[in-house]
């Protein structure tokens, strides 16, 4: 085939899809997860001269832990923090982020621990580049 040839179907075959997969159960559990516990991090740095933000149940979640949902029950039934509204919209999130992972994903998901102390004080996460890099 020349180049010329080439050239010219590529240009016919016109540029590659750019639409992605569509999400899978799994993958908007952990998204979602991640989102929560970026929303959660953000209202304590935001609102900790609001006495009841001190007081909220924390939010280190691991989907792949099974204390997760006792951890998501937790936190929606806290009565703290009535009237701020990041505290409501998260506990939204977090809401629908169990009813996800109780029930239109429940086969999706697989526990990998049951350590409910990990999601209290989680290990920091440290990145170890190869060779020395820096």
């Amino acid at each position: 085939m020349t180049p010329r040839l080439l050239a010219l179907l590529l240009l016919l075959a016109g540029p590659p899809s750019s639409k992605p997969a569509p999400p899978t159960c799994y993958s908007r559990m952990l998204s979602l997860s991640r989102e929560v516990t970026g929303d959660f991090q953000s209202l304590q740095a935001v609102e900790p001269s609001e006495p009841c933000v001190r007081y909220l149940p924390t939010l280190y979640l691991d989907i792949h832990n099974y204390c997760v949902l006792a951890k998501l029950r937790d936190f929606v039934a806290s009565s703290q923090c009535w009237k701020v509204a990041q505290v409501d919209a998260l506990k939204d999130k977090v809401r629908k982020l169990y009813t996800i992972m109780n029930s239109f994903c429940r086969r999706d998901l697989v526990f990998l621990s049951d350590d409910c102390n990990a999601l209290e004080y989680p290990i920091p996460v440290t990145t170890v580049l190869p060779d020395g890099q820096k």
